[in-house]
């Protein structure tokens, strides 16, 4: 088997980490062509003089200056800026992209990939929450491969039918009821909704069972991270808002279900880990040594459930209401929530008023049209955190 080249988009991240684990145990089957950062560059220096990737990619010139310095003699090419990400992406060389740049930032450079023709490893949530129609649209066309790296999309691609998996047959048509996303439920799962209004950034990056970076953990805590999973499954397997389901399952081990017509429900278990999806993906349809521990089912004794509560929750709610309106709105609201979560992050609003900044967001433009290009996007990204950024400051703590 010829080795792989892999382009990995967003390697200092915790997605990075796991993925470059999971090739460093497999130096036979992976190799590394480039590696990107946006502003860590002692920690991308690192990463380069360990795993020797062709290319390396920084956000600004001074930055690739700074590590043109730190990484001189070691052969290594550098670049900077959303042109270089593309490149990178896109380049002969690269068999897959892990798309794992969180944000808005990281759609384009997913779109380089796809229009490529790409086998795509995606963690990058904003490909689908942002332009999903487009994205999808472009995949097909190129016919790039997508493979899910969100445990929980991951988990459902597991469950699926081998002619879903292949691509050759729609959910939809192939005995599929419906899609039950689980959720750990966050740090927050047992607190009422007064006590929330006095959580600290600390308390909800503090996930029980994860590690993840700060913006991704803050989504877990409101559970608008489901709520965007929620809008990604309805892109990657085409199901309508009613039959994808949220059940809250506090151990993290069941990571998502399928339920068929027959009534059969089948699951995907595991520990915890990133690792275990990116392995999945890296070598579909074999099967790898990703380095995750078994599942001890004796020692776990139990598995729980609860429904998702959507008073305390309120994230959960706008995102399926943004699914149901378009991608417009699905746009408005991944916007409204980077700017809201970043405002809680630097304590300047509360952590229950997240969730206003975005419904107040979603009310002013929460109708425009789906975009038909990353431009038009990229304008309803822009506006909405503009709209946002106004509905901070309204309710500044």
């Amino acid at each position: 088997m010829p080795v792989q080249a892999i382009t990995i988009l967003g390697a200092t991240g915790s997605i990075g980490a796991s993925t470059l684990d999971v090739i460093a145990r497999h130096p036979d089957r992976y190799r590394v062509h480039a590696l990107t950062a946006h502003t860590r560059v002692d920690e991308l220096a690192a990463l380069c003089r360990q795993h020797r990737p062709a290319w390396a990619v920084v956000g600004t010139a001074a930055d690739a200056r700074r590590l043109g310095a730190l990484l001189a003699g070691e052969g290594i090419e550098i670049g900077h800026g959303p042109q270089a990400l593309a490149a990178v992406a896109s380049a002969s060389a690269v068999d897959a992209v892990m798309a794992a740049i969180v944000g808005a930032a990281g759609l384009a450079p997913t779109l380089a990939a796809a229009r490529a023709g790409k086998r795509i490893l995606l963690a990058n949530k904003e490909s689908l929450v942002m332009a999903g129609e487009l994205f999808m649209s472009v995949c097909r066309a190129s016919g790039a491969r997508v493979l899910p790296i969100d445990s929980e999309h991951n988990a459902v691609f597991q469950c699926m039918p081998a002619g879903v998996q292949a691509g050759q047959a729609a959910p939809a048509g192939s005995g599929v009821r419906r899609i039950l996303l689980t959720a750990s439920g966050g740090p927050f799962r047992r607190r009422s909704l007064a006590e929330m209004h006095a959580v600290t950034p600390e308390d909800a990056v503090a996930h029980p069972n994860w590690s993840m970076g700060r913006k991704i953990s803050v989504d877990s805590a409101t559970m608008m991270n489901k709520g965007l999973e929620v809008i990604e499954a309805h892109c990657l397997f085409g199901l309508p808002s009613s039959r994808l389901d949220v059940v809250v399952h506090p151990q993290s081990v069941i990571h998502s279900l399928v339920e068929y017509h027959d009534g059969s429900m089948l699951a995907q278990l595991g520990n915890p880990d990133m690792r275990t999806p990116i392995a999945h993906a890296l070598a579909y349809p074999e099967r790898v040594d990703s380095g995750v521990a078994s599942l001890d089912l004796a020692q776990l004794a139990r598995l729980d459930f609860e429904a998702p509560d959507t008073q305390r929750f309120p994230c959960l709610r706008l995102a399926r209401e943004a699914l149901e309106a378009g991608t417009g709105a699905s746009c408005v609201l991944n916007a409204a929530n980077e700017i809201a979560v970043a405002a809680f992050l630097e304590r300047r609003i509360g952590f229950t008023r997240i969730a206003d900044v975005v419904e107040s967001t979603l009310q002013s433009l929460g109708g425009a049209a789906s975009p038909a290009s990353i431009e038009a996007a990229v304008e309803i990204d822009a506006q909405a955190r503009r709209r946002a950024a106004a509905e901070v400051l309204a309710r500044a703590a």
